[in-house]
């Protein structure tokens, strides 16, 4: 399957074959850009989408990975409380030049470096969870 991928979808099924996962990426003809999308591309819930954000830390300049159930909303507010981060929506172009994919397409994994990540607890739930894969019709 892995040949009729794009290079960014390929680049997470390398990296889920590198690690030992059985996982494989799929190209959907619908968009997965938002977890609405993905929930219809898929046929699944709404919240059985793992919908990768990245933040921007205001101090370190550093990426912050949440990865969020795709019913749930993130409360930047919450986090900086609990963890301490300052942390604020990061643009297309700090998600591109630092994690390595563009927004609507990024996955939980395979990243240009280590994210500190936070993951939701209501993912915990399902048996099965889908993530984008790379591009924004790309899931696994």
């Amino acid at each position: 399957m892995e040949s009729e991928l794009s290079n960014s979808a390929k680049r997470v099924q390398g990296f889920l074959s590198a690690m030992g996962f059985s996982f494989d990426v799929k190209e959907l003809p619908g968009s997965t850009r938002t977890a609405q999308e993905a929930a219809d591309s898929i046929g699944c819930a709404v919240a059985q989408i793992a919908k990768s954000l990245i933040f921007r830390e205001k101090k370190t300049d550093r990426p912050v990975l949440v990865i969020a159930s795709g019913s749930n909303r993130v409360d930047l507010k919450k986090i900086q409380k609990l963890m301490g981060l300052k942390i604020e929506k990061a643009d297309g172009n700090f998600v591109k030049g630092r994690v390595g994919y563009a927004i609507g397409g990024v996955p939980p994994v395979g990243h240009d470096e280590p994210l500190e990540t936070l993951l939701d607890r209501d993912l915990k739930k399902y048996e099965t969870i889908w993530a984008a894969a790379g591009t924004p019709f790309a899931v696994f």
